[in-house]
């Protein structure tokens, strides 16, 4: 992304990123708890989650100008 680009772009995709990771973080949090995990391990399952984040399909939901 270059210095050119419109602020908004730039909002847009930090905010589509933000809500992406929350998204990944609660999913897997659940989960991991539902199967069981203590927090500390249901925790580190929702970071895994956020490691793993396809970001391309991120990307693809962010909207054009």
């Amino acid at each position: 992304m270059s210095e050119s680009q419109p602020t908004d772009m730039k909002r847009r995709l930090a905010e589509a990123v933000r809500a992406a990771c929350v998204r990944a973080a609660q999913e897997g949090y659940e989960r991991a708890a539902a199967s069981g995990l203590c927090g500390e391990g249901a925790l580190e399952a929702a970071l895994g989650e956020i490691r793993m984040l396809d970001l391309d399909a991120v990307l693809a939901v962010v909207p054009k100008e």
